[in-house]
């Protein structure tokens, strides 16, 4: 898939914000369209944890039906537009397409962006509130899982108020991708798209300090889903990680997306790990202006955890990889970093990368204080929520439900989105029953 280069004479700040993958054009989607082979049994959909249903909006973009194909992408996921810039589509539906033993895939998520960018260009609105008669839901987090699930039980007639911590709603959709991948204005269409259902959002507002479940139970609240996310940093364990200059991912990308990317950004920049953040970490620092910028990961590039797609967009901003390699120190001067000292993951070779910022993205893990926003759930010995979030989202307590990377410890956000979906189901069966 081709990328647009930064673009010349423009700001770090304006290459920042600008969105990698370019739209298709009506001319584009449509030949794109019509090179599916319309399946009967639409392996494409299948393949879709959210339910999406690529299989019926092709066929409707197919024949120049493109408030249908909006339609059926946000009856099935009400974060369409989303997931159609973020979703690891070679992994799953495009991966299943029929086309792939022809020749290629189609390119199923720039047609569902086309169809969700239509909707919002036209005006054109899927989905109407129904009447709010069922009762209160809270939920907790206002991330991908938080937002599907609120907007699920809106359809469903409950008055749905989500409960977020932050001054901002969208969780790591907000403050963990960079606008190159998932422009900043898109997640605010998307949110906006779940509170003109109903759903209230109330900010700054943290559970088990704020309020608490057992005040809001008292205040009518039906059920709880508990979607906080993972918020905190994985720690390593390297001599020179309270250097300056050393940082987490979580508290980089947190600065940057929010502020539109005026935050200050080191010259030569490592960034350490193999992941999506990892390469959300290394594309915002390159956009913002750093002059270099090295990725080390301690095992092989085919081993990367990270959408091959964006591993080839970071390549094409010039940024280097350094594969088999763990740091080992953060070398320092006067208190600052000024290198990062590899170690062999495979054999005993070291490197040294000079290095005037290092931000560290090796994973998130819960907050600590889980337990004091939702009392008596179960918690594994890594304090995620132990539930089933693709049978029933259930937790040891009858009326949480919980789903997304607090429970599944950090996938995609089309698999938070399914989580969300779950739970709307169940809490909906939950409350019909008489809260059994």
């Amino acid at each position: 898939m081709n990328h647009k280069t930064n673009a010349q004479g423009a700001s770090p700040e304006q290459n920042y914000l600008c969105e990698a993958v370019p739209p298709l054009t009506i001319a584009t989607v449509m030949e794109e369209a019509s090179r599916c082979l319309l399946c009967i049994d639409a392996p494409c959909s299948r393949d879709c944890p959210a339910g999406t249903d690529p299989g019926s909006f092709i066929r409707s973009i197919r024949f120049k039906n493109f408030k249908g194909a909006a339609e059926t992408i946000r009856k099935n996921n009400i974060l369409g537009g989303i997931c159609a810039r973020v979703c690891p589509y070679e992994k799953l539906c495009e991966e299943a397409c029929s086309r792939t033993g022809i020749d290629r895939p189609i390119q199923i998520g720039r047609i569902q962006r086309f169809a969700t960018d239509y909707e919002k260009a036209t005006g054109f609105k899927a989905l109407e509130p129904p009447k709010q008669d069922k009762g209160k839901v809270a939920v907790i987090g206002s991330g991908p899982a938080g937002l599907s699930c609120a907007a699920g039980l809106a359809m469903l007639g409950y008055g749905v108020t989500i409960f977020e911590e932050k001054s901002y709603a969208g969780g790591v959709l907000m403050s963990g991708i960079v606008p190159s991948r998932l422009p900043k204005y898109v997640v605010e269409e998307e949110i906006k798209y779940v509170t003109d259902l109903g759903v209230v959002i109330k900010l700054n507002t943290k559970v088990g300090k704020d309020i608490t479940l057992d005040a809001l139970r008292k205040d009518g609240y039906k059920a709880f889903f508990l979607a906080p996310g993972n918020q905190a940093p994985q720690k390593v364990s390297v001599p020179g990680i309270d250097l300056q200059g050393v940082t987490t991912a979580v508290d980089f990308l947190v600065n940057a997306k929010p502020s539109g990317g005026k935050i200050k950004v080191g010259k030569s920049v490592v960034v350490i790990g193999g992941g999506d953040v990892a390469m959300d970490c290394a594309t915002t620092a390159k956009l913002l202006g750093a002059e270099k910028v090295s990725v080390l990961y301690r095992r092989t590039r085919a081993e990367m955890p990270a959408y091959r797609e964006e591993v080839d967009y970071v390549e094409d901003l010039n940024i280097l990889f350094y594969y088999g390699f763990a740091p080992e120190e953060f070398v320092g001067s006067n208190g600052q970093v000024t290198a990062v000292k590899g170690k062999g993951f495979y054999d005993d070779s070291t490197i040294m990368l000079p290095a005037d910022q290092v931000i560290v993205a090796v994973g998130q893990k819960p907050a600590p204080d889980l337990s004091a926003a939702a009392p008596g759930v179960k918690l594994t010995e890594k304090n995620f929520v132990v539930a089933d979030e693709d049978k029933d989202c259930k937790t040891s307590v009858a009326d949480i439900f919980s789903g997304g990377d607090i429970v599944n410890g950090g996938k995609t956000v089309v698999q938070a989105v399914a989580a969300g979906k779950v739970a709307a189901e169940q809490i909906d069966a939950f409350i019909r029953q008489g809260g059994k």
